[in-house]
């Protein structure tokens, strides 16, 4: 290979001097990635490049078997294809293409924890890094190397937070939102009974903001080799081309994936080096023909489930918590949005406490809370089980979800993870002056004072509000003590972190809310220890609650529990005004659907029962 190839390759540029200037820094990657290390990487006689692609959602979660698995992979499921890599004779190097996956900080940190096991192997892996926003980028920096193609873009214009306030929009629509809060900094029903935050709610965003900003110029200084005052200048730049962030040390090089393949195994010609496309993704069985075909469909469309060919002796169980926490039995919708029921956790604890080849629990925890009611039942059944458990916190563990985490006994979270808000919110929207607006009149016979509390035709009486917040209030004793009790705090410093105070997991350690930050894999590894696990890494794993097949999701049995008919109205009639405004006004279809999934939360949070919920709906950029 030679650099006027390179310049072929890399196509059209502006001027020959900009062609020069990046065959010259790719020729110069290329070289540094073939002789990693002092070596020629694909020097042996054979071998693969094992080629996985990071894109789409990965959620956390157990996910479908089979077919529907394969469709819409889980993160622990390409978490495997890496580990596979790692220990894999065969596998001479990984390239990591990225392109716009869907991630969280935590599941980020679960990616780079992955990565590293792959170069502590000895086996380098390249990033091809197709989309360049920051979360795409933290996973690329963990790599040997990254190299990105001509016409990409480069984004790490630092963290951004936004809420959307709709007080106005209800205000024209004639609904009124009644949402009352225990803890100055629950701020969960702003965005319905305000125009912009309260000073409370930016005070915190503020703090949690700045500690995900430091934790970014920190990771990219020490993945990147640069001093932290030049990382805060080139984030200050934020938006680069390839060739300026080669320039910036960013990244190493700029080609196609073509390129970096056909250059790197070029490098060794007596070598017969392959590349596998998808390594390690499972092959999927779509021949349905005749009636053992008619069978395998059944199989797949009813969820059922491969049998362990190994002996259930010392096992983990991987609980997960995923969604909003909701009564009854939750949903995993095939398309995307879950919900975790009481009911189904609950079960799935129960199974792990009475199975005796399971000798400690991990509850794995990405939700921003729900159903205060529903968090406690899953504290308690958490309670009950006498085998160690250990909380591993994800993306979001919040409110309701770190409600269920102080019921372990020790809680393990990663340093972008969200979690804390220790407080209560709820309330209710009152529509009945909106359909009064359309002729739509509500007749009401009443006997008792609070006869109407949840009722969605009309605000709360005085009486009706006081007795809202006596449960709410009574509730806010239950999640304080409650946390005292797990994490052993008195109740004079506890007060300065509750009251709805969000934290990241760095700061939450820090303030003993968690006690170590860390993977999945860490909180696996210390319930293991717990259990006196003579190798807990090579322990079977026991992944709950068990998948529901395809026909349980088409027919809807998702069986969330709605205690009070005039949710789904209040929902439906806020839905159907605001399309209907905004027919009228010809906003396009993308805004209609992203405001639809913000209410929703909002929905949830004027839902008439008390709830363990994040402030606000929150973005993270």
């Amino acid at each position: 290979m030679n650099t006027l190839y390179v310049v072929q390759k890399l196509g059209p540029f502006r001027c020959w001097q900009s062609k020069l200037c990046i065959s010259v820094m790719t020729f110069c990657f290329i070289s540094q990635l073939a002789e990693m290390g002092g070596r020629n990487i694909f020097a042996a006689e054979n071998g693969i490049i094992a080629g996985i692609r990071l894109s789409g959602s990965l959620p956390d979660g157990v996910g479908q078997e089979g077919l529907l698995g394969d469709v819409s992979p889980q993160l622990s499921r390409f978490l495997q294809r890496l580990e596979k890599a790692a220990k894999d004779e065969s596998v001479r190097g990984v390239l990591l293409s990225i392109q716009s996956p869907q991630l969280g900080r935590a599941r980020v940190s679960e990616l780079r924890d992955s990565i590293q096991h792959v170069r502590a192997a000895g086996k380098p892996i390249v990033a091809h890094l197709i989309s360049g926003e920051p979360l795409d980028y933290s996973v690329a920096a963990a790599c040997d190397r990254i190299v990105m193609p001509p016409a990409a873009t480069l984004a790490i214009t630092g963290v951004r937070t936004e809420v959307t306030f709709y007080k106005g929009l209800l205000d024209r629509l004639g609904i009124q939102a009644e949402i009352l809060q225990v803890g100055e900094f629950k701020g969960a029903g702003e965005p319905l009974t305000r125009d912009s935050m309260s000073p409370q709610l930016r005070k915190q965003y503020e703090v949690f903001v700045g500690d995900l900003f430091e934790q970014m110029v920190e990771q990219i200084s020490e993945d990147r080799d640069l001093k932290k005052k030049k990382v805060r200048e080139l984030i200050d730049v934020g938006v680069f081309t390839p060739d300026q962030a080669v320039q910036s040390l960013l990244i190493d090089g700029i080609a196609y994936e073509d390129e970096v393949l056909s250059s790197l195994s070029g490098r060794s010609s007596d070598s017969e080096i392959e590349f596998k496309r998808d390594y390690g993704k499972r092959d999927v069985d779509t021949d349905f023909s005749g009636f053992t075909g008619l069978m395998k469909l059944v199989d797949v469309l009813s969820g059922a489930e491969k049998k362990s060919q190994k002996k259930a002796s010392k096992r983990i169980a991987i609980i997960h918590v995923q969604g909003e926490i909701v009564d009854g039995r939750g949903s995993v919708g095939m398309f995307g949005g879950s919900a975790a029921g009481s009911e189904t956790i609950t079960k799935a604890i129960r199974q792990a406490t009475e199975d005796t080849s399971v000798a400690a629990l991990v509850m794995r925890i990405n939700s921003p809370g729900g159903s205060a009611l529903a968090s406690d039942l899953i504290w308690r059944e958490l309670d009950r089980c006498n085998k160690p458990i250990v909380a591993s916190l994800s993306d979001t563990a919040a409110s309701g979800g770190y409600y269920i985490a102080v019921g372990a006994d020790e809680i393990v979270a990663a340093p972008g993870t969200l979690t804390g808000s220790i407080g209560v919110v709820g309330g209710k929207i009152a529509i009945g002056d909106a359909l009064d607006r359309y002729g739509i009149h509500t007749d009401v016979v009443s006997r008792g004072r609070n006869a109407g509390w949840l009722s969605s035709q009309q605000p709360f009486t005085a009486s009706e509000k006081d007795a809202f917040r006596a449960t709410m209030e009574d509730i806010y004793r239950l999640f304080t003590s409650k946390v005292a009790q797990g994490r052993q705090l008195d109740r004079e410093h506890l007060d300065t972190l509750a009251e709805g105070r969000v934290f990241t997991g760095r700061m939450a350690q820090a303030a003993g809310l968690v006690d170590m930050l860390g993977t999945l894999e860490d909180a696996v590894l210390r319930a293991g220890q717990l259990a006196k696990i003579p190798d807990p890494v090579a322990a079977e794993r026991l992944l709950l609650p068990k998948p529901r097949g395809l026909f349980d999701e088409f027919l809807g049995v998702s069986g969330i529990h709605q205690p009070y008919p005039h949710e789904a109205l209040t929902s439906e009639a806020i839905a159907i005004r605001i399309f209907k405004l905004f027919g009228q006004s010809g906003v396009n279809d993308a805004l209609v659907t992203r405001l639809s999934s913000k209410f929703r939360l909002l929905s949830l949070v004027a839902s008439g029962q008390p709830l363990m919920l994040l402030p606000a709906v929150i973005e993270i950029r």
